[in-house]
């Protein structure tokens, strides 16, 4: 049993930092956490810094003894300039030399200049002017104004509103920024307001995680169209990787992960299909915090299957086998967006801590373990990895053994013979349809064939005739008519009536 998990189970300590902080690292940041990554960086940038001054300096003292050397080559010609203004002209060259390199380390050179802002009330919005009011949205809205309800029985309500709000119009000129510049802004600010609240709501931790959290979920709504996948990475090239590369694992069988799960008993089955919906479900998601929630939701659904199964609580070298399947299974859509947007927005804290940390930091590991996926990992030789990933044959085929050869090929051969009649009766339908389609247009051809001729015949023969037949026939029966009242000529020839007569008895 060992042996079949040597490709998939990952010890609890490769989820901690990298720098043995204790709190969880992630891929995305080489295996550390968010606290030492941004030290990390920082330092690096710090070192970049230095480096590009020291290069930029080197270069204005090259420059300025060639301009030396030059000028002293030129000194017995006249002066074409005053003195001040070649001292002019240097400071001027040497401020656009420092420029160019502070240039690179500065936010954005977009940031428009700030506004006063005015009191917050219920009808506090951002200015219309604003891009970021006019790419409002419903959502952004409505978070709007609950983040103004939430801040209101505060007494720096006001002020954090303010802050937040012109944060998020500044956000809005820096989308041409790289991403990795966007995160550190966004982090920038979470650390420094978390920092300012800790000072001013002493010994209460959870107010402030509350507060963070509204902001959260207040400035990623308004900047999620901006930030979340942006055109400077590389994120929509790595969704449709990971996409296909789970397609391509579809025969990947609960057998081959170890995954210690019972499909028939239905709650188990239940429990996978929660677990399913609930991963699919992170994307529609537009807050990180939520989209962690989900993968929260997931992975409860998956201790439960787990625990269902065994009748035992789950253990940590069930779960992460499990969690691959699910992810397997449910192919995700934009899944390395949603990580990277989580990885770039969240709350740190909330990364480096708690359920929802030791979670994101276990699906991080999850993809990861599919994106190296081979044969070594499900015990299988390379040859047979490849097969079943190019489709040329699948584990859920019958494989033949050498004692029933010859059934198995018997069978194989009704197989194909099977597909062949399939794919003969799938052409004998297209043509029954193409026939019936075919005769469908005849008979409209011919109904418009027929309207013509009858259009045709009713403008030879007009209705006035018909009408001088049926008038004439009418004067013919109406002297009829008259003909009966008119004076017989022949009752002169017939006999006098009858005289009654008396007879005695």
């Amino acid at each position: 049993m060992m042996s079949q998990r040597r490709g998939i189970h990952v010890d609890q300590s490769e989820l901690l930092c990298k720098k043995g902080c204790g709190f969880y690292g992630n891929t995305a940041w080489q295996g550390l956490c968010s606290k030492c990554w941004r030290e990390e960086n920082q330092r690096e940038k710090q070192r970049q810094i230095q480096e590009d001054w020291a290069l930029a300096e080197r270069l204005q003292r090259e420059e300025e003894e060639a301009y030396a050397s030059r000028h002293q080559r030129v000194q017995s010609q006249p002066t074409i300039t005053p003195f001040n203004k070649f001292e002019e002209r240097k400071t001027k060259e040497k401020s656009s030399k420092v420029n160019t390199v502070t240039k690179f380390f500065t936010p954005s050179t977009k940031t428009p200049p700030k506004k006063d802002a005015g009191p917050v009330d219920t009808q506090s919005t951002p200015s219309p002017s604003s891009s970021a009011s006019r790419q409002s949205t419903p959502d952004s809205d409505r978070a709007t104004r609950e983040f103004i309800d939430f801040l209101k029985p505060m007494k720096s309500g006001r002020e954090i509103f303010k802050q937040c709000r012109a944060f998020t119009e500044t956000m809005v000129y820096k989308r041409d920024m790289g991403a990795d510049e966007l995160s550190e802004c966004v982090q920038d600010f979470y650390q420094n307001l978390s920092e300012r609240l800790q000072n001013q709501f002493k010994g209460s931790s959870e107010l402030v995680e509350r507060v963070m959290d509204e902001v959260e979920k207040y400035m990623m709504t308004r900047l999620y169209t901006e930030v979340f996948c942006p055109e400077t990475t590389d994120d929509e090239k790595k969704d449709l990787a990971i996409q296909k590369r789970i397609r391509d694992l579809h025969w990947v069988t609960i057998a081959m992960l170890c995954v210690p799960v019972e499909e028939e008993i239905p709650e188990v089955s239940d429990s996978v299909v929660k677990a399913i919906t609930d991963i699919i479900e992170m994307d529609s998601k537009q807050v990180p915090k939520d989209k962690l929630a989900c993968i929260t939701r997931c992975s409860k659904h998956i201790f439960n299957a787990i625990k269902v199964s065994k009748k035992e609580a789950a253990s940590a070298d069930d779960f992460l086998p499990t969690l691959i399947y699910i992810v397997l299974k449910a192919n995700p859509p934009r899944l390395q967006s949603n990580i990277q947007y989580i990885t770039r927005f969240c709350n740190p804290s909330r990364l480096m801590t708690g359920e929802d940390g030791y979670y994101f930091t276990n699906l991080c590991c999850a993809v990861a373990f599919i994106e190296k996926l081979d044969g070594q990992s499900l015990n299988m030789s390379s040859e047979e990895f490849e097969l079943y990933m190019s489709g040329q044959t699948s584990p859920n085929w019958p494989q033949p053994t050498v004692a029933s050869s010859s059934t198995g090929s018997a069978a194989l051969t009704q197989v194909h013979n099977n597909l062949d009649l399939l794919t003969g009766l799938g052409e004998r339908q297209e043509q029954v349809m193409e026939n019936a389609r075919q005769l469908e247009n005849d008979l409209i051809d011919w109904t418009d064939e027929v309207e013509q001729k009858v259009q045709s015949a009713l403008e030879s023969f007009p209705l006035e005739t018909q009408n001088t037949t049926a008038n004439s026939a009418s004067g013919t029966a109406s002297a009829a008519l008259s003909a009966i009242d008119s004076e017989n000529v022949e009752n002169e020839l017939l006999p006098p009536p009858l005289q009654p007569q008396v007879f005695a008895g």
